[in-house]
């Protein structure tokens, strides 16, 4: 994968501004740029979200299939992740498989949904030990300007809040739908929330620019509850125990403001 190259004046000032506690686009060091969010723009999905992020954009949409079971598992849904990173959303991005920024990006995303929770899986068993329905979550990035796994965390959420399964009914063993649908069993609200690192300073979702100069990133993913149920780091730096417990705070913080977007009433 090809790198974008900023201008080494332009690593300058975002270092210098944010050593100064401001950021050249104006936001505060722990503000989010603006948050656009679309859902149900897909009709046939069973559910999709698209979320702006600034001028970062994702679009996810679900699918809903029968499957067999894990065998370890064999009484609960299956819920799959993947993300594609087109050429059309960034030069760096490339065609063939997929990279290790896309398989990074769907196994946070996964993490946060599984590790919380999130889907009642238990509920999308039909026949124990031998059919159960597998969610499939879809993750397209269309433009890639920074903060690709906060942006790709909320669409995945606002989908999945807008899934709507096909009623169904068993009869001899086989799985026959029914006219009408019901929602999809969410209990849990993940909200994933990445700081970087920029000359000992913690900034809240970075853009591309930020991206480029950061020391280190790390990512919580906040239950509704507050419980962090997830972490991932990414980058050759480090944080020290105050940074962490400083971001942890942030994160918390940060969640709520980003969960009331999402999640109404």
């Amino acid at each position: 994968m090809t790198q974008i190259i900023i201008p080494h004046i332009t690593q300058k000032q975002i270092v210098q501004a944010i050593s100064d506690g401001k950021r050249l686009d104006g936001r505060g060091l722990t503000d989010y740029r603006e948050v656009q969010l679309e859902a149900g723009i897909i009709g046939s999905a069973e559910g999709s979200a698209r979320v702006r992020l600034g001028k970062t954009e994702v679009l996810v949409g679900i699918k809903i299939e029968v499957g067999a079971p894990f065998s370890d598992i064999p009484n609960e849904g299956v819920l799959t992740v993947n993300a594609e990173l087109v050429p059309l959303a960034s030069p760096t991005f490339e065609t063939g498989p997929p990279g290790k920024e896309a398989i990074e990006l769907a196994r946070v995303v996964d993490r946060g949904i599984r590790e919380s929770k999130a889907i009642a899986l238990e509920k999308l068993c039909a026949i124990p030990k031998k059919k159960v329905f597998i969610i499939f979550i879809d993750i397209y990035v269309l433009n890639h300007d920074g903060n690709l796994i906060d942006a790709s965390a909320l669409a995945a959420l606002a989908a999945l809040l807008n899934t709507k399964m096909f009623k169904y009914q068993v009869k001899d063993g086989e799985i026959e739908i029914k006219p009408g649908y019901t929602q999809l069993p969410i209990r849990n609200h993940p909200i994933a929330v990445t700081l970087a690192k920029i000359n000992e300073k913690l900034v809240v979702d970075p853009e591309l620019g930020e991206e480029q100069v950061m020391d280190t990133r790390l990512t919580m993913t906040i239950e509704k509850d507050g419980k962090i149920c997830a972490m991932q780091k990414g980058g050759s730096g480090y944080f020290t125990t105050q940074q962490i417990m400083e971001a942890a705070k942030i994160a918390q913080e940060k969640s709520i403001e980003l969960r009331k977007l999402m999640v109404k009433g």
